[in-house]
């Protein structure tokens, strides 16, 4: 049985990125898959602080929270999905806080500090929704710069990125049935 872990980064848990989310899960279950989900805005999560003592220690000097939780579940999970609704261009700020937090569960470094991917072969989606209608959400960076953000943090990470979702306009144009079938579809191709 193949562990799929969902992180959603939104907010609402009625949103676009809730609904994408719950599609692909729906169909990896369906197809026998353990699939865990989490919603980062339910987490509790303190801040980086940046001393860098996790890179040595591989541990956080911080005390276990949401994050040492989260990272656990991405150590036993083949296929990791993360979907992000686009803040500015980018992720979420509670999203970004997760990651930084795990970066030492994520990716190595050797002696001379070159990154040293922690999860090589496990697979990823990266899932992103924006008001910005297309193609000015890719043109103008708007779920391509959510989308590049997630994508160096997981490619870092030995993640192969083997699908993505962007989808923008969502303010005029609700989610319709053809984006659920891509999910859907997606969540099939994860689980070859």
């Amino acid at each position: 049985m193949q562990n799929i872990l969902i992180i959603n980064g939104s907010p609402r848990k009625n949103g676009n990125i809730s609904k994408m989310l719950e599609a692909i899960k729906e169909e990896a279950e369906k197809q026998g898959a353990n699939v865990p989900a989490i919603h980062v805005h339910d987490l509790q999560i303190k801040p980086c602080n940046g001393c860098m003592n996790c890179r040595k220690n591989l541990t956080c000097v911080l005390p276990e929270d949401g994050a040492q939780a989260t990272l656990q579940l991405i150590n036993k999970c083949d296929v990791l999905v993360v979907g992000s609704p686009c803040y500015w261009g980018n992720l979420p700020g509670e999203l970004k806080i997760l990651f930084d937090r795990i970066v030492y569960g994520m990716m190595g470094e050797s002696p001379k500090g070159i990154p040293q991917p922690l999860h090589k072969g496990k697979k990823a989606i990266i899932v992103s929704t924006c008001t910005t209608p297309y193609p000015f959400n890719i043109l103008f960076n708007q779920t391509r710069g959510t989308v590049k953000a997630l994508k160096e943090i997981l490619k870092w990470s030995g993640f192969k990125i083997v699908s993505t979702i962007e989808r923008g306009g969502t303010k005029k144009f609700p989610l319709q049935e053809k984006d659920f079938r891509h999910c859907r579809k997606i969540a099939l191709k994860a689980l070859k």
